[in-house]
């Protein structure tokens, strides 16, 4: 079982990535903040490895955390949860973000996130209930400095393009995008994300 891949950027998209370790290039599914955290084509980066095994494929799910690899494993234990609906979950809400939801039985929280579902979220409240101290508290050990520089320009047609493959429409993710474009920057592109979401979460 693999359980760490550490080599050379190959292919950086929004939600995979391809390391070359050895001569060999791994395709990686990985959510949006660890895909921010992943420095540029050519340089080195590390990534907890998650390998997921089914009888028509085996894929790998990568993640720069422990926390998130963890809340990747819990997400994977609840019933109707696969492996891209959790990476779409830690797309949207941080380990420490989920693990505060499941904590209020804030149901609303998660099934705002593009695919769960209502069903699909109490699920995910009801059974991690007992589980989530853990994760509460490894999602507290962040790195300082977790997030690859973003470019100013194209920043916003990238995390359009983040927010759709989220699964939100054209239109109401670039309404969300310009809404806080004209903010502060700090955080980069994931910053811009995170406050785009919240728009279309209605998080004020």
């Amino acid at each position: 079982m693999i359980a760490s891949i550490a080599g050379r950027v190959r292919t950086r998209e929004a939600g995979r990535v391809v390391l070359e370790a050895a001569g060999v290039g791994y395709e990686i599914f990985v959510p949006l903040p660890t895909y921010y955290r992943i420095p540029g084509v050519g340089a080195a980066a590390e990534l907890e490895i998650r390998q997921v095994v089914r009888e028509d494929a085996i894929a790998l799910y990568g993640f720069a955390t422990p926390a998130e690899k963890q809340a990747f494993d819990l997400l994977l234990g609840v019933q109707h949860v696969g492996p891209r609906l959790a990476l779409a979950i830690l797309s949207v809400l941080a380990p420490e973000d989920l693990a505060r939801a499941v904590a209020d039985g804030d149901v609303d929280r998660i099934d705002a996130v593009p695919g769960v579902g209502p069903k699909v979220a109490e699920r995910v409240v009801r059974e991690l209930r007992d589980k989530i101290g853990e994760l509460a508290l490894n999602a507290a050990e962040r790195p300082a400095a977790d997030r690859a520089p973003a470019h100013a320009n194209g920043i916003t047609d990238d995390a359009l393009s983040a927010l759709v493959n989220l699964g939100y429409k054209p239109i109401e993710a670039r309404r969300a995008i310009d809404s806080v474009a004209s903010g502060p920057a700090a955080g980069g592109i994931e910053g811009l994300i995170r406050k785009a979401l919240a728009v279309l979460l209605g998080e004020k």
